[in-house]
C-alpha cells in the first residue's frame, strides 16, 4: 500500500500481490488551494509612518521653487532703476527663469525616470539655491538674466518629479490630498516670495531682498532633503530617446491635448503679464504706493488657492467647457476693472483675474491627465512647458505693451489672450458635437448584390 507521504494514487479493485488488468486507478482529489493572503499596501497614507514628513518636505520644496522662480517679479521697478533699463528689459529677469523651466521640464521628466525622483529633486534644488545666492551680486542686467535662466532650468526638476514621486509612494485614495499640499506650497512660495521681497527691498534694496529669498530657499532645501523618505516603489527605466520622442509626437498629434496646452499658455500669458507690470503701475502716479505695499498686493494669490481647490466642484456643475467660459469671463471682468485709477477698483480687479486664472488652469491641467491614456507624465510635462512658455511670453509682452500704451496696453494684451481661450473652447465644443453626431449616425445600408 502506498505511503501517505508519497502522494501516490489509491488503487481500487486490486491486491498488492497481483494487480488485475481490470483495476481502475482513481487519483486522489487535489488539495484545495490555500486562501490568498492579501498583500498589505506598503505605500504611505495619512496617519501612517512617513506621510507627514513626506508632505511637509514637498510643501517646503514647493515654497522654495516658487519663491525663487518669481523672486524678482515684485522688484522690477527697482531693478530698472538700478541698471537704468526699461520695464521690458527688466521683465527678462522673470521671463528667463520661467522660459528656462519651460524648456527643461520635459528633459528633466525623462531624467527622473532613470535616476529617481528624490535624487533629481535634490539636485535641482541644490543648483537652484546655489544660483540664488549668486543673484544678488549680478554686476549687470545681462548677468542677472543669465543667472535667472540657469535657475529656472534647474527648478524644472521639481514639477517634473514631485507628482511622479507622490503617485509611486502614496496610496491612491490619499494622492489628491498629497498633491494638494504640494500645490499649496507652490502658491505660498509664490506669494510669500513676492511679499517678503517687497518689504525687504523697501528698506535695503532689491539685492538684499533676493538674497533673503535665497537664504530662505537654502533652509527649505536642507529640510526637504532631511525629511523626504527614501523611495520604496521607484523602478528605474532606461533613457530611450526614440520612445520619448514617439510619446511626445503622439501627444502633439492629439487635437484635444493641443487645445488644452494652448489654453494653459494663454491663461498664463494674462497672469504673467498683469503681475509683471502691476508693480510699475502701483508705484507710479496716481497711486505712488511704497515698495512694501506693492509687494503685499501679491497676497491676492490666496484667492487663487481657494479658486483652484473649488474648480473640481465647478466642473461637476458646469462641465469642463462651461468652467473655462466662466474662468475666461471672470478674468475679462477683472482686467476691465483694473483700468480704473482707484485702488478700490484695481484690487477687486486683481482678485477676479487671479480667481479666473487659477480656475482655468486647474480645469485645463486636470483635463490633460483625463485625456492622456498613456504617457501621462510626458503629457503633463508638455502642459507645464506650454504653461511656462505662456508665463515667459506674458511677462515680456505685458511689459512691452505697458511701455507702448501704458496699463491699457497691458490690459489689451490680456483681453486678446482671453479671446484666444474662448475661441479655442468654442472650437472644441463644435468639434465635440461634430464627432458625437458622426458616432450616432446610422451606418449606410449595404448596396444590393447584383
Amino acid at each position: 500500500m502506498p505511503s501517505a507521504s508519497t502522494g501516490a494514487p489509491t488503487t481500487v479493485g486490486a491486491t498488492a500481490s497481483a494487480p488485475g488488468p481490470a483495476a481502475t486507478s482513481v487519483p486522489a482529489p487535489a488539495p484545495a488551494p490555500a486562501p490568498a493572503v492579501p498583500v498589505a499596501d506598503s505605500r504611505m497614507a495619512p496617519g501612517g509612518p512617513g506621510y507627514r514628513r513626506m508632505s511637509f518636505a514637498l510643501f517646503l520644496a514647493g515654497v522654495a521653487t516658487f519663491a525663487l522662480l518669481y523672486s524678482t517679479q515684485a522688484l522690477l521697478p527697482l531693478v530698472s532703476a538700478d541698471f537704468g533699463v526699461s520695464a521690458s528689459e527688466a521683465s527678462w529677469t522673470v521671463s528667463a527663469a520661467t522660459g528656462g523651466l519651460a524648456l527643461f521640464v520635459l528633459p528633466m521628466s525623462a531624467l527622473s525616470e532613470r535616476f529617481g525622483r528624490r535624487t533629481l529633486m535634490t539636485a535641482s534644488l541644490t543648483v537652484a539655491v546655489t544660483v540664488g545666492l549668486l543673484v544678488p551680486f549680478a554686476p549687470s542686467i545681462g548677468a542677472l538674466v543669465a543667472l535667472r535662466a540657469v535657475q529656472g532650468a534647474a527648478l524644472a526638476g521639481l514639477p517634473a518629479s514631485a507628482t511622479a514621486y507622490l503617485a509611486e509612494e502614496v496610496r491612491p485614495k490619499a494622492l489628491i490630498t498629497a498633491i494638494g499640499l504640494f500645490v499649496a506650497g507652490n502658491s505660498v512660495g509664490g506669494m510669500s516670495g513676492r511679499v517678503i521681497t517687497g518689504w525687504v527691498a523697501q528698506e535695503w534694496g532689491w539685492r538684499a531682498a533676493v538674497g533673503t529669498i535665497g537664504l530662505i530657499a537654502v533652509v527649505c532645501a536642507a529640510a526637504f532633503r532631511l525629511l523626504l523618505p527614501p523611495p520604496r516603489h521607484f523602478a528605474p527605466g532606461s533613457l530611450r530617446p526614440r520612445v520619448l520622442a514617439r510619446t511626445v509626437r503622439d501627444h502633439l498629434a492629439n487635437p484635444l491635448l493641443c487645445r488644452l496646452y494652448a489654453i494653459g499658455a494663454l491663461f498664463m500669458m494674462v497672469f504673467g503679464g498683469v503681475y509683471t507690470v502691476i508693480g510699475y503701475r502701483l508705484s507710479e502716479a496716481p497711486f505712488s504706493l511704497p515698495q512694501g505695499v506693492v509687494g503685499s498686493v501679491f497676497l491676492v494669490y490666496l484667492v487663487g488657492t481657494v479658486s483652484a481647490s473649488t474648480a473640481g466642484r465647478l466642473a461637476d456643475r458646469l462641465g469642463r467647457r462651461g468652467s473655462l467660459y466662466l474662468a475666461g469671463g471672470t478674468t475679462t471682468a477683472g482686467l476691465l476693472l483694473t483700468l480704473g485709477d482707484s485702488v478700490a477698483l484695481v484690487l477687486p480687479g486683481l482678485v477676479l483675474i487671479t480667481a479666473g486664472f487659477f480656475a482655468g488652469h486647474a480645469v485645463a491641467s486636470s483635463s490633460v491627465s483625463h485625456t492622456a491614456k498613456k504617457g501621462r507624465a510626458q503629457a503633463s510635462a508638455l502642459y507645464q512647458s506650454a504653461y511656462y512658455i505662456g508665463s515667459s511670453a506674458g511677462s515680456t509682452l505685458g511689459a512691452v505693451a505697458f511701455r507702448a500704451g501704458g496699463w491699457a496696453g497691458t490690459v489689451a494684451m490680456g483681453l486678446f489672450a482671453v479671446l484666444g481661450v474662448v475661441s479655442i473652447t468654442v472650437f472644441g465644443s463644435h468639434a465635440a458635437r461634430t464627432a458625437s453626431r458622426r458616432q450616432s449616425a446610422p451606418a449606410p445600408a449595404p448596396a444590393p448584390a447584383r
